[in-house]
């Protein structure tokens, strides 16, 4: 019989009908950084992020505890504490807080004391579950659904690579990666393609410098347009950013140029792109 998260509940004595499972994956909330991010860079800051709750999703917290997990970068569901719940009423004035975006009106907040349940301790940061297909529902009671664990790792670790041709990731999102993907990025060179989120244009780019597809994207964070012509005359963007082709170890200059050009044939990013040469 498989080991669910329910199981583990009971065995703490805790009645399912008074958990409810949180699993954060949200951006908007926290200044470009997911839920995930947040946990793993600040763990304070991350339990006040989730103790403020809008008004309209009161009904959904009226429990003593919250299993709250978060969506990690590969789309795992990893949980990060059961927390005992005491509602506080509602914000009773304007608040900033400095992991948000914008402020939180008062009147608008539920505001809750959350306090870490000690028992539950050596499974945060290393516990997954199979949450299942209604992702969006990212608050559940337990006593109507009981996950699967899927793994129990030794300790905390980063998401693996997941490869280069999986690899996509907005560039506001780039210096937030995991060390491990960023070693990865910077011993590769080869082909990119950047996508604007507000006109859909392509941009083929080429990386064969210092730090590969790494230091490359790294001077479209610091500069907005990365010292392409076209990019310049046109309105700062989050560009999407993937790999089209990862060139070999001995690759030179010139092979990867050629690369690129076939790469921009293809997609036709002079015709109906930015690319402009």
């Amino acid at each position: 019989m498989p080991l669910t998260f329910n199981m583990i509940l009971r065995e703490a004595g805790i009645p399912l009908s008074n958990v409810r499972l949180l699993r954060h994956k949200d951006t908007r909330a926290a200044k470009g950084r997911t839920a995930y991010e947040l946990y793993r860079d600040d763990r304070r800051q991350f339990e006040v992020y989730q103790s403020l709750q809008k008004i309209n999703n009161r009904s959904k917290f009226k429990a003593p505890y919250w299993a709250s997990f978060v969506g990690t970068p590969s789309d795992e569901t990893l949980f990060v504490g059961l927390y005992e719940s005491q509602y506080l009423g509602l914000l009773k004035e304007d608040r900033h807080m400095p992991h948000r975006d914008g402020i939180d009106k008062a009147g608008t907040c539920d505001e809750y004391q959350l306090t870490v349940d000690q028992r539950f301790c050596d499974l945060d940061g290393r516990l997954l579950i199979e949450w299942g297909d209604g992702k969006r529902s990212w608050v559940q009671r337990a006593d109507r659904q009981d996950k699967q664990i899927t793994e129990l790792r030794t300790e905390f670790k980063e998401p693996d690579f997941p490869g280069f041709l999986n690899f996509t990731k907005p560039l506001s999102g780039l210096e937030r990666l995991p060390i491990g993907w960023i070693t990865a990025l910077k011993a590769a060179q080869g082909i990119y393609l950047l996508t604007c989120p507000r006109t859909k244009e392509l941009y083929v780019g080429m990386a064969d410098g210092h730090d590969g597809f790494w230091g490359r994207w790294l001077q479209y964070v610091h500069t907005g347009d990365g010292g392409n012509k076209a990019l310049k005359r046109r309105a700062p963007s989050d560009y999407q950013v993937s790999i089209l082709q990862v060139a070999g170890t001995a690759a030179k200059h010139e092979d990867i140029m050629a690369m690129e050009s076939c790469w921009k044939q293809k997609l036709q990013s002079r015709e109906m792109g930015l690319n402009r040469n």
